[in-house]
């Protein structure tokens, strides 16, 4: 539970606090804050989301309740989310030099943020059933 909850805390802080706070940026500096912050953090979530996973099947294997196989669906989730919904515009973002940010790519970032919720919706369902399955 606790990497789901840790999961969810950073891609929560991602949409609440550094998400707002780039988008007051320009274009350039925008886009050159982002690209340093996406590539830290998809590392972190993405083991983060890995090891809640098997820490999850290994709990539904010890204690042969489903509840927790729920939980590691959940937050495995994330990475077919990821792979499928939001790689398309993390490619484009990524490609993209700073030099050559504009509206559009001000407009993929903020589209980028409304797609990463999804991420942190996933994160906090996986660690409310992983509590359900701990009661």
């Amino acid at each position: 539970m606790t990497t789901a909850a840790v999961f969810a805390g950073a891609a929560i802080y991602v949409n609440v606090a550094e998400q707002p706070a780039r988008l007051a940026l320009d274009d350039r500096a925008l886009l050159a804050e982002w690209k340093p912050s996406y590539a830290r953090g998809k590392a972190m979530q993405a083991n983060l989301a890995l090891v809640s996973t098997l820490l999850g099947l290994i709990a539904a294997y010890l204690t042969r309740d489903w509840v927790w196989v729920l939980g590691a669906v959940l937050i495995l989730a994330n990475w077919p989310y990821t792979i499928m919904v939001i790689m398309p515009v993390n490619k484009v973002l990524e490609a993209t030099a700073p030099e050559a940010a504009n509206a559009q790519t001000r407009a993929l970032i903020e589209k980028w943020g409304a797609l990463h919720a999804g991420r942190s919706a996933l994160g906090v369902a996986s660690t409310l059933v992983y509590l359900w399955a701990i009661l």
